[in-house]
This record gives C-alpha cells, structure tokens and sequence, in this order.
C-alpha cells in the first residue's frame, strides 16, 4: 500500500540543489582563503613576531602537529595521523554529508556548518600534505589575555561551532 505524498512538504530537487551550490562555494572559498593566508605567511613573514594594532594582533609563523592549542602535539606520530588526519578526515565527510543530505537544517545552520566543513578541510590539507604539520600564524589578545597561534581555518571552524550552538540554544528557547 502506498501512502498519499505531500508534496508541499517534499523538498524540491532545485532545493537541494541549492543548498549543495551554497556548501561547496562556502567550503571552497573557506578553503582557498586558508591557503592562500597561510602561503602568504610562509613567504612573507620574518622569522621573529611582528606586532600590529598596538600588539592586539601579531603574525608569528609557527607549525603546529597537535590540535587546537597544540594538544596532543605529545602524542606519538602514529597515534596523530590516526586521530588528526584520519579520524578529522572522517568526521568532516560525514558532517559535509549530513549537511547536503538533511533537508531540516535552516540555511544560517548550514552557512555555519559548512564554514566549520572548509576549515577542517583546509587544516587537513594541510596534515596530509606537510607530513602532519598545520601552519598556524596568528595570535590575538590584548596585554597577557591572548588566542594560542592560529589560523584563518581555525577562525572559522571555531566562529561556525559557536554559532550552531548559539543556534541550538535559541532552537531550545523557541520550542518551549
């Protein structure tokens, strides 16, 4: 038996496509900035730190094998491969996935989403491609209050992750 089709409610195949257009450009162009930023870096950055804005920024080029703040940097190499390059591999396909599979996120939700998509992708890019190291060089902060060395991939992986969860938060305000 087959049951009567809403199809007001169906996503439309335009929509869909649409919706993988918009992730693709915001994954490309998140990750065409982040290499483009930190081959800049590499070529033009002195080996000592520069200040600018009154020390609110400085470019310092650093290579970093951990995560974010250099954690797990002290793991052994296997053990990295296998949870940065691999396991961060594998999350990104199943988040980039999700995002051109579900037809219930709100497009903010998936702009943000896919901005933390890109910069995965571009840190991983680097992973593969510099046996393991990312190219961090940026630091924010004011007196001794500072960021760890980043990088713009970081930036947005870290400004998409806040936002779905700011998202999820005023979701949960809505519902009750």
């Amino acid at each position: 038996m087959t049951m009567p089709r809403d199809d007001a409610a169906a996503p439309s195949a335009g929509g869909a496509r649409r919706r993988l257009s918009l992730v693709a450009a915001i994954v490309a162009l998140t990750v065409a900035l982040d290499q483009i930023t930190k081959a800049m870096a590499q070529a033009w950055l002195p080996p000592h730190t520069l200040q600018l804005l009154g020390d609110t920024v400085r470019l310092a080029l650093s290579e970093n094998v951990g995560a974010f703040l250099s954690l797990g940097a002290s793991l052994s190499p296997a053990l990295r491969f296998w949870i940065f390059t691999v396991a961060s591999g594998g999350m990104l396909l199943i988040v980039a996935l999700y995002l051109v599979s579900s037809d219930e996120l709100p497009p903010d939700v998936v702009v943000a989403l896919s901005f933390v998509v890109g910069g995965g992708v571009g840190n991983l890019i680097d992973r593969i491609t510099r046996e393991g190291r990312v190219v961090d060089f940026l630091n924010f902060g004011i007196g001794n209050l500072r960021t760890g060395i980043l990088n713009v991939a970081d930036i947005f992986i870290t400004f998409g992750a806040l936002y779905v969860m700011w998202a999820a938060l005023r979701s949960g305000r809505d519902d009750e």
